[in-house]
């Protein structure tokens, strides 16, 4: 049920933390990957053939639309079909929100929905195409609950992309196409750097999670393959978070 074995999975943002861990965890359930990322992705690839399946990496830089039509070409070329497409590109840029540029709006709102919208929108089309049906898996937030604090693009972006996973689910179940979200908590990645830098920060959100600790990305594993699986073929639109408790502190 859980086995993703002969199965194809893109996933953005593949270089390093979340988007990294995902790509392995989709590997050891047997999926051959196809990794995109603005830079190499060799320690990615290592990994991922460790677990005896094979990478093939798409450099590209998803600040546009542009690359798209690329990357899912690429991918079909490669392996001969796509399955699993996992929506984890995307940036945050933190500044006061009274002070908060257009360019800094823009460049978040582009990568972290509008991309993330595009690809999967050319996803589906493959899948259609197909005749197969197939997973989209985006990557929101704890922000897609909550304001959050001078992250405004941000905040903005991960509530759309939780209503944008619904929208999507509603139109595409109909060709078996699953739409759902991970909503990770806190995790120790490149993005939480600067925050996890300011002690008196990092300290408050270790204080409000259940768990006892920031997590780790590895910690997503499991849920982005089971939504990738067969045993999610009923779930359609929802997201789930993995936050160590997050949310219900």
């Amino acid at each position: 049920m859980f086995s993703l074995k002969g199965k194809t999975a893109i996933i953005t943002g593949a270089n390093t933390g979340l988007g990294q861990a995902m790509c392995v965890a989709l590997s050891k359930a047997g999926a051959n990957i196809v990794g995109v990322a603005r830079r190499e992705m060799d320690d990615t690839e290592k990994l991922v053939k460790q677990n005896g399946t094979e990478f093939y990496p798409v450099i590209a830089d998803l600040g546009t639309t542009e690359p798209i039509e690329r990357i899912i070409k690429d991918a079909v070329n490669r392996f001969g079909r796509i399955d699993i497409l996992v929506n984890n590109a995307g940036i945050i840029r933190r500044e006061d929100a009274i002070d908060y540029s257009e360019n800094d709006w823009d460049d978040v709102v582009n990568i972290n929905l509008k991309t993330l919208y595009f690809l999967s929108q050319a996803a589906a089309k493959q899948f259609v195409k197909q005749k197969s049906g197939g997973k989209i898996i985006n990557i929101a937030s704890m922000l897609s609950y909550q304001g959050g604090i001078r992250v405004p693009a941000y905040t903005a972006s991960k509530h759309a992309v939780m209503g944008a996973t619904k929208a999507m689910a509603n139109e595409w179940a109909k060709y078996n196409i699953n739409v759902n979200a991970i909503a990770p908590g806190y995790m120790a990645t490149n993005n939480t750097e600067q925050l996890r830098n300011d002690t008196k920060r990092y300290n408050e959100i270790l204080e409000r999670i259940p768990a006892g600790r920031w997590g780790e990305p590895s910690d997503i594993g499991g849920t982005v393959v089971f939504l990738a699986s067969s045993a999610a073929d009923y779930i359609h639109g929802f997201t789930i978070a993995v936050d160590g408790g997050w949310l219900s502190r």
